[in-house]
C-alpha cells in the first residue's frame, strides 16, 4: 500500500518480516504470551517508526517498512504486518 494509507499508526522498518504463523514468528509471539494462532498476516521483527513526511531527506528504511495493526511490543515483534511503498 503507498505510505500514505497508512491509518493505523507510525510507519515501521523492520529488520525481518515473514508470515505470523512460521515457525520462527510463531516462536516469538508464543513467547510474549500471545496465542500465535490468533495472530493474522505479516509480522516484523526489531521494528523501528520512521518518518514518512520527508523532513531532514526523506524517508528511508534499508530493511522492510510495513505498516501493523499491533505495535505494542516497542519494536520487538509487530503484528498484523503490510509492506508499504514509501
Amino acid at each position: 500500500i503507498p505510505a500514505g494509507e497508512c491509518n493505523t499508526g507510525s510507519i515501521q522498518c523492520c529488520d525481518q518480516v515473514e508470515d505470523a504463523k512460521s515457525d520462527q514468528m510463531s516462536s516469538i509471539i508464543s513467547s510474549l504470551g500471545i496465542d500465535p494462532l490468533s495472530a493474522i498476516g505479516l509480522a516484523g521483527t526489531s521494528c523501528s517508526p520512521i518518518d514518512v513526511l520527508g523532513l531532514g531527506g526523506g524517508a528511508s528504511c534499508n530493511q522492510v517498512p510495513v505498516c501493523c495493526n499491533n505495535n505494542t511490543f516497542q519494536g520487538l515483534i509487530n503484528i498484523g504486518c503490510v509492506p508499504i511503498i514509501l
